[in-house]
């Protein structure tokens, strides 16, 4: 069965400093599409985050460059399987020279924190109990 994927493409001042940010997370590198100036990011076997230099960005586009530090250009919000995990990979993203963003969301039901990566980029990790998708 068919799986469709997504292709988070984010701009980063600096690949290298971002592929070891995102390795100390625990993700992988997939170095068959990574180069100088891309890494190619495996966040799941449906999630990829490719950090492009500004200069490569600019190839896919002709906007202005957002600088996410100042202006907010997306929020990716990524699922956890526990409380627990959320926590865990924002504390690994804050000990790896991430930024802590917002308040943590407690609504019983479901849990989330936020990081902002070493380019600003807003990440969302949250949980939500499973009996409250299921209606």
């Amino acid at each position: 069965m068919y799986q469709q994927m997504i292709f988070v493409n984010l701009a980063t001042d600096d690949v290298a400093a971002s592929r070891k940010f995102f390795t100390e997370l625990g993700y992988t590198i997939n170095p068959q599409f990574s180069t100088d100036d891309c890494s190619c990011v495996v966040i799941s076997d449906t999630i990829i985050a490719m950090l492009l230099s500004k200069q490569r960005y600019a190839d896919f586009t002709k906007k202005e460059i957002a600088d996410a530090r100042k202006t907010s250009e997306v929020l990716i919000c990524l699922s956890a399987e526990s409380r627990e995990k959320v926590d865990e990979l924002v504390d690994k993203a804050v000990a790896a020279g991430g930024t802590v963003s917002g308040e943590t969301q407690d609504h019983g039901y479901m849990y989330g924190r936020a990081f902002d990566d070493l380019d600003g980029h807003t990440w969302e990790v949250m949980w939500m109990d499973p009996a409250a998708v299921q209606g």
